[in-house]
C-alpha cells in the first residue's frame, strides 16, 4: 500500500483559492489511479477528481469542473481549488488504488487513504 498524507486545508472566504497536497501519491506507478474525495459529517464520501496513470487523463465531478485542477509530480498529488464556494466545505481525502474506469468514482475502489484535511469556505 501507498502511504498518503494530505495538507493545505483551511478556512477561507467564498471566491478564495486553496491548494491541497497529498504526500506520497506521486510515487504511484503505472496502473494506479490517484484521486481526491471529500466528505461531510453524516454523508458518504464523494468523488472530486482523479488522475489515471493509464491514460494520463484528469477526471472531475461536474460541480468542480473549471474551478479545480488535479496535478501531480514525482512525489505529491495536488488539488488546486479556485473560486471556492460554501458547498465545497468538507474534509478532503486523497486516495490511491487500481480501479477500472467504470469504478473510478467509487471510494470502495481505493485501498490507500490519507487522514484528511478540513476545508471550510465561509459565505
Amino acid at each position: 500500500q501507498v502511504q498518503l498524507a494530505e495538507s493545505g486545508g483551511g478556512l477561507v472566504q467564498a471566491g478564495d483559492s486553496l491548494r491541497l497536497s497529498c504526500a506520497g501519491a506521486g510515487r504511484t506507478t503505472t496502473g494506479y489511479t490517484v484521486a481526491w474525495f471529500r466528505q461531510l459529517p453524516g454523508k458518504e464520501r464523494e468523488f472530486v477528481a482523479a488522475f489515471r496513470w493509464a491514460n494520463s487523463n484528469p477526471y472531475y465531478r461536474d460541480s468542480v469542473k473549471g474551478r479545480f485542477t488535479i496535478s501531480k509530480d514525482n512525489a505529491n498529488l495536488y488539488l488546486q481549488m479556485n473560486s471556492l464556494k460554501p458547498e465545497d466545505t468538507a474534509v478532503y481525502y486523497c486516495a490511491a488504488g487500481r480501479p477500472i474506469l467504470s469504478s473510478m468514482r467509487s471510494p470502495d475502489s481505493y485501498y490507500s487513504w490519507g487522514q484528511g484535511t478540513q476545508v471550510t469556505v465561509s459565505s
